[in-house]
């Protein structure tokens, strides 16, 4: 009977070695499968990123043109602004000074510009009069030239020529 026992147990040995060769080579293949497949897994994997990577760059660039698009509104619409201040701050300023200069006798540039044009016309009128101007008409022409210097001295010394009628 030990001989069946032996022919019973070697088969169960050479059994449990195919199965195990077989588990083995099930291992195996399934090992240079994944290899395969998992290197086209890895490529469709970095095909998938790189596709996002690129709508992640355009949604980013388009978000930076937008916010670059409001900045620049922001700045100009700041110096717009800036530029509206400055010119009543300009203007309240050269009110002030012409309101001191006012208080102190001076002169605005226009009543200046008008004096001269005014000392202009009357020396055009004495170099178009027959004769030589008197002493007295040249004395006055002086003393309006001088004035535009000074005005409150001026206006407080202003003299009156009257000239003699002529007989004859």
């Amino acid at each position: 009977m030990a001989t069946q026992d032996d022919d019973h147990g070697n088969k169960g040995s050479d059994r449990i070695k195919d199965s195990a060769q077989q588990i083995w080579l099930a291992g195996l293949g399934a090992f240079a499968k994944m290899q395969q497949e998992g290197s086209k897994a890895f490529e469709a994997l970095v095909k998938d990123g790189a596709g996002l990577q690129k709508k992640t760059q355009q949604a980013a660039e388009e978000t930076l043109a937008q916010a670059q698009t409001r900045m620049a509104g922001f700045a100009s619409e700041f110096g717009t602004k800036a530029a509206g201040q400055w010119g009543k701050l300009e203007n309240i300023f050269e009110e002030r000074v012409a309101r001191a200069l006012e208080k102190l006798g001076i002169p605005s540039a226009a009543e200046h510009a008008a004096l001269q044009a005014r000392v202009a016309a009357l020396e055009a009128e004495l170099h178009h009069r027959p004769g030589k101007p008197t002493a007295a008409a040249a004395r006055t022409t002086t003393t309006r030239k001088t004035a535009g210097r000074s005005a409150a001295p001026a206006a407080a010394t202003k003299k009156t020529v009257r000239r003699s009628p002529k007989a004859g």
